[in-house]
């Protein structure tokens, strides 16, 4: 459609750039989001695994340290996206979710299964929070404001997300930016924001009018990746942080919401994708997320955890280095890993 003939961009106005044509956000060299009737091809396939309605983590709910200082790293997992990360001081979420849906309303919408790995009120300060793209289960406001109103964190964001929590939630400490850009954040900590292949809504007429993205966090202990929301692309966005940053001491992938591959391959990635993207980044630690926690698509509920176990095997990759996280589990990652 022109762009003289498209609804203005509510959240965003700029220049345009490699990936932003004025109007809308796009994938450089990349694959649309599919169309309306591929949504109902997808919806009546039939081929929906049915889910339990509750499926327990087998770890307990967490209750974190206040801190971890120096270059020790704990990660723990809530849920979904939703991970703690700990180190040189500082207490980060990423892409926080403690609502029971997913989704605009209460009352339908994917629904948790498990409860959050660490309870809401056992949280640690807040300092930083990562808000990759306004999905529901990625941009949830309502966790979002009891963050505020209880931590009062700074939230980093692509361009666009910011209008829409700002809208929201008056006051919130937001920071939006551009793929490329570098946020300092005290204690020796920047924040990148770095490509992702993915999309965004809100709604039926905002499609792409807010950026999506995913982060590194440089530390004194290294550099960590957290992938966001991504479709594989052929690694080209994995190999272009290999080039940028040299290699990763963990990385946070996404392994779950892939089938239809048809239709998801352009926004959500496979664990056999995880592990080559783990592979291209160079990363010697990576946690799976995106998977058992909110029905999205139509694989089993426990397929995206064999399924990597079985892609690590093929690789010749130990399952210690890359683990499918279930809520409650914490993971003390080692500062030198072991051979891949």
């Amino acid at each position: 459609m022109p762009a003289s003939k498209r609804a203005a961009n509510r959240y965003y106005s700029g220049p345009p750039s490699d990936h932003f044509d004025g109007t809308l956000f796009f994938n450089p060299g990349g694959r649309m989001p599919g169309r309306f009737t591929d949504l109902l091809k997808w919806q009546f396939n039939g081929q929906r695994s049915k889910w339990p309605a509750t499926s327990p983590s087998p770890f307990p709910q967490a209750r974190p340290a206040a801190r971890i200082e120096g270059s020790g790293l704990i990660v723990t997992m809530v849920g979904h996206a939703t991970l703690l990360i700990q180190t040189a001081g500082l207490n980060i979420l990423t892409d926080p979710l403690w609502s029971q849906r997913a989704s605009p309303f209460s009352f339908a919408g994917p629904r948790r299964v498990n409860t959050a790995g660490i309870a809401f009120e056992d949280l640690p300060p807040i300092d930083l929070v990562l808000v990759s793209h306004n999905h529901y289960d990625h941009l949830d406001l309502a966790t979002l404001r009891r963050l505020k109103a209880v931590h009062d964190p700074l939230v980093i964001t692509p361009l666009g997300n910011d209008a829409i929590i700002a809208a929201a939630i008056p006051g919130m400490r937001l920071s939006a930016h551009d793929w490329g850009d570098r946020v300092e954040t005290g204690n020796g900590v920047a924040i990148h924001v770095e490509p992702a292949h993915h999309w965004s809504a809100r709604g039926a007429r905002d499609r792409r009018m807010a950026l999506w993205a995913g982060f590194v966090i440089e530390t004194p202990g290294g550099k960590f990746y957290f992938a966001g929301d991504t479709g594989f692309h052929d690694g080209i966005n994995y190999r272009l942080m290999a080039q940028k940053h040299g290699g990763f001491r963990f990385a946070i992938l996404p392994i779950g919401a892939y089938e239809p591959s048809w239709f998801m391959a352009p926004q959500h990635q496979n664990p056999e994708e995880a592990v080559q993207g783990m592979k291209l980044a160079n990363a010697t630690f990576a946690a799976g997320c995106h998977w058992g926690t909110f029905q999205l698509t139509d694989e089993p509920i426990d397929e995206p955890a064999r399924k990597l176990a079985e892609a690590l095997a093929a690789e010749g990759i130990s399952g210690d280095c890359f683990r499918a996280m279930r809520p409650g589990e914490a993971w003390e990652v080692p500062d030198t890993g072991a051979s891949r």
